[in-house]
């Protein structure tokens, strides 16, 4: 949703130091500097001036932090109260210094910036409003500030913009294809939430972002998914999962939709088991090829049956009718095979969100006993997961030979066409040709061999090759 700041301290003092500066630049005759913005298919071109960087402030609203902020908890609850403070300020500045996967780790792209900038200094100005706040260039600003430089250059945004104003301005800045530096996936899914609340339609969303309707619906899906799954993982201890812990899991999402949707009008309950695994593998780290494996064949052969521990196991009865307010209806409830799956991975989630815990509020020996859950889990999925990818490949070993042949044949029709336009156009190298055919010959041959062995019955294609084969020889 969009957010309206209070305006920061020193907002009037900061606005009318703006105003001078932008018509000393006016008044100072020559080519004046000006940086083009655009905004909700509206562009203009703004005046651009040295500020100094001690007085203006990181934008609190910039969504290229915006799911990095649940890294911690309470300072995150700090910033909204009161964004303009010491300590949001530095918080601000931490998280753009951060990995955004990570925000414990370093961000060796802002490190490349920062030596970009301390040898080539800064190139493109950055946008502020006039009130000070940065809407575009705060990654500089910070990088700028480390370096101990006391001025940047910025466009001044016009003093009529609002929130809405700036937020559309910042889009329109990331969504551009030169931008050095994409948001982040999860940033980028709440940056569409925030279109949608604006009550802008899906395709015009999806036009902004340059993506497909479906896209923009999948990606919509994924966040909702997401939402889901913290709420889920919320526990007595008040701890639950952040945004940021699914930085890094974007193409498993996509493919989880894509079967999800696959397999919803086939057969509900199928999907819903598979989403929770898949979400669950998702959880514990596994790699996309590895969930890959976790599919209808795994679901078919209950692979987890005989890994998971007896710890992790919950016995669940499906669900009573669930009824529909207002209407006097009732629909049926998840099965229990869905809601033991749904069980599970609540249980993860919770165990999850404990470990990954910045605050105090848990004891070393909770985050100990959720760290044996994850642990017992992973074991329990990398096992089932190590049984489905070799039957996979056995099922593929056993399909290789039926789809050699077919390819094979494919090429037999190509050729019958590719012979009747040489003999056409008397182009046909007759001897080239005879050589081929006495090859594919020993090649049925050696075929046939094969395909006789330990079969009492063949079935009618086989018999065939027999019978050609025995045909040929006996001549």
């Amino acid at each position: 949703m969009l957010r309206e700041f209070s305006p920061p301290p020193r907002a009037a003092e900061f606005s009318e130091l703006i105003k001078k500066k932008v018509q000393e630049a006016k008044a100072a005759g020559g080519t004046r500097e000006t940086v083009r913005v655009d905004w909700n298919e509206q562009h203009a071109h703004v005046e651009v001036i040295d500020l100094p960087l001690s007085g203006l402030y990181l934008n609190p609203g910039t969504h290229r932090i915006r799911a990095q902020r649940s890294h911690n908890a309470d300072a995150d609850e700090a910033l909204d109260k009161d964004p303009w403070t010491q300590d949001s300020q530095e918080y601000l500045t931490f998280l753009l210094k951060a990995s955004p996967t990570d925000p414990n780790l370093r961000d060796p792209d802002f490190d490349k910036l920062k030596e970009s900038l301390e040898q080539f200094g800064q190139n493109d100005p950055g946008l502020v409003t006039h009130q000070g706040i940065l809407v575009n260039g705060n990654t500089r600003a910070v990088a700028l500030r480390d370096l101990r430089v006391q001025t940047m250059r910025v466009g001044v945004l016009p003093e009529s913009f609002t929130w809405a104003d700036i937020n559309a301005v910042e889009l329109s800045l990331q969504l551009r294809m030169d931008h050095r530096r994409d948001y982040t996936y999860i940033n980028r899914l709440l940056a569409m939430e925030e279109q949608a609340s604006l009550g802008r339609t899906p395709e015009q969303i999806a036009k902004e972002f340059r993506i497909l309707v479906k896209t923009y619906h999948q990606e919509r899906w994924i966040l909702s998914t997401i939402k889901e799954l913290i709420d889920r993982s919320r526990s007595g201890g008040g701890v639950a999962l952040r945004l940021v812990d699914w930085e890094g899991a974007q193409e498993r999402l996509k493919e989880l939709h894509r079967l999800y949707v696959k397999l919803e009008g086939v057969d509900r309950d199928q999907a819903e088991i598979l989403k929770e695994w898949r979400l669950a593998a998702i959880l514990l780290d596994f790699s996309k090829t590895d969930v890959r494996h976790i599919d209808e064949e795994f679901l078919k052969e209950d692979y987890l049956a005989d890994t998971l521990p007896g710890l992790l196991r919950t016995e669940v009865s499906g669900e009573d009718a669930v009824p529909i307010p207002g209407l006097g209806l009732t629909v049926p409830g998840a099965s229990s095979a869905v809601s033991e799956a749904r069980a599970l991975n609540d249980g993860l989630l919770r165990a999850a969100a404990a470990v990954r815990s910045s605050g105090g509020s848990l004891a070393d020996s909770e985050k100990g006993k959720s760290q044996a859950v994850l642990d017992d889990a992973r074991k329990a999925f990398d096992e089932a997961i190590e049984a489905a990818g070799r039957s996979a490949r056995l099922r593929k070993r056993k399909q290789l030979a039926p789809a050699r042949l077919a390819e094979a044949s494919a090429s037999i029709d190509q050729c019958v066409m590719d012979l009747v336009q040489a003999r056409t156009s008397r182009s046909l190298d007759e001897e080239a040709f005879d050589e081929a055919v006495l090859k594919l010959r020993s090649s049925l041959r050696k075929l046939a061999q094969q395909a006789g062995r330990g079969l009492p019955t063949p079935g009618d294609g086989v018999a065939w090759l027999l019978k050609a084969v025995s045909s040929e020889e006996s001549r």
